[in-house]
């Protein structure tokens, strides 16, 4: 019965690490129907969405039936809670990624991103596929560096977002508000998806240690 509740712990973080690498796929394939003006990987990225739903369904299930089965105590019960938040992590992060696929689809055949923030938003696009990449690791090996550094990282997605805002705000725009609207919904979503993924390396730490980390993004991803 023992052997059975480890193997079954031990399955949940596998899937959830492979959930987060669905979501990083999401985002790269999200990132280039934007850059490219690609509407059939847009309609993939939209459609892959209701995938990563239907495996977090499927991680949430078991965690309960853990929960049921076997009342964990102590770190194991650390482990399945956070499970849990990460599902919501995860779900959000395929969420995020299908609205900037919406985008691109909405805009077809034209680009939604104008070519003076092509390069920003490439930018945070690696970045966030990169955070939601080292998020899977950090669980996976429970690494906690990688978790802990993950809030570092995250502020350059603020420092790109900044500068678009720079861009939008300056006189010389010419692109319309239409435009604007899209660049400042596409730069929240990336930022979003970064907020995710640092949530989800506070969760490893607080899975690991029991501890929750005492800087203020702790929560951020969580309200909102």
């Amino acid at each position: 019965m023992r052997e059975s509740y480890r193997s079954q712990l031990r399955r949940v973080v596998t899937e959830l690490v492979h959930t987060s690498e669905l979501g990083g796929t999401a985002v790269r394939n999200a990132t280039r129907a934007l850059l490219e003006a690609d509407l059939h990987i847009a309609e993939q990225v939209i459609s892959e969405d209701a995938r990563i739903d239907d495996r977090v369904a499927e991680i949430e299930d078991r965690c309960y039936h853990l929960l049921v089965q076997f009342s964990p105590m102590g770190a194991d019960l650390r482990t399945i809670v956070t499970a849990l938040k990460m599902c919501a992590e995860l779900s959000r992060m395929g969420d995020l990624a299908a609205h900037v696929a919406k985008i691109a689809r909405m805009r077809y055949p034209e680009h939604a991103v104008p070519d003076q923030l092509r390069d920003n938003f490439a930018r945070m696009a690696e970045i966030a596929e990169e955070m939601v990449a080292d998020a899977g690791a950090a669980l996976n090996n429970q690494n906690l560096t990688l978790a802990r550094d993950l809030a570092a990282t995250d502020q350059e997605m603020d420092d790109l977002r900044r500068a678009q805002f720079q861009v939008l705000l300056d006189e010389t725009w010419s692109h319309g508000v239409e435009a604007a609207v899209d660049v400042a919904l596409l730069g929240r979503y990336y930022e979003r998806i970064a907020d995710h993924a640092v949530s989800m390396g506070h969760r490893v730490i607080y899975a690991a240690t029991g501890e929750r980390p005492d800087d203020p993004t702790w929560t951020v991803a969580d309200s909102q």
